[in-house]
């Protein structure tokens, strides 16, 4: 198996550090709701295509369809709606269910950020400057 490319902290130097959250929902092993899943939605709503916002995240069609059919199955309701081709060819929609899922997975990321920003700070005080 390949190791995760490793990255030169001293490289950044100049770079104002920034504090990331990365939530995840899980059931079971599966990730239910996490921040790629959020980014596909993002980048669908964007294009309008699940292949367009594959390539923008740099994601095959494939691995871009199993998270959002894994999302899917994990929700009440779809998130994304899907056309197929035809003449005028497909496209996907974020649903009502898609859009209210970012927004509130935006908002817990923003309200964490807020609640940890004492703790936030501190911590990224002890990285090197």
């Amino acid at each position: 198996m390949p190791s995760k490319k490793k990255t030169d902290p001293s490289a950044a130097l100049g770079t104002k550090p920034v504090a990331k959250f990365r939530m995840r929902v899980t059931v079971g092993d599966v990730i239910a709701i996490g921040p790629g899943k959020i980014q596909l939605l993002e980048a669908i709503g964007e294009t309008g295509s699940i292949t367009s916002a594959a390539k923008s995240l740099d994601m095959s069609y494939r691995r871009a369809w199993l998270l959002l059919d894994e999302l899917n199955q994990a929700l009440r309701k779809p998130a994304v709606d899907s056309a197929k081709g035809g003449q005028n060819g497909g496209g996907s929609l974020v649903t009502d269910t898609g859009r209210q899922l970012i927004e509130l997975y935006r908002q817990v990321e923003t309200n964490a950020a807020i609640a940890c920003k004492p703790e936030l700070t501190k911590l990224i005080g002890l990285l090197v400057r």
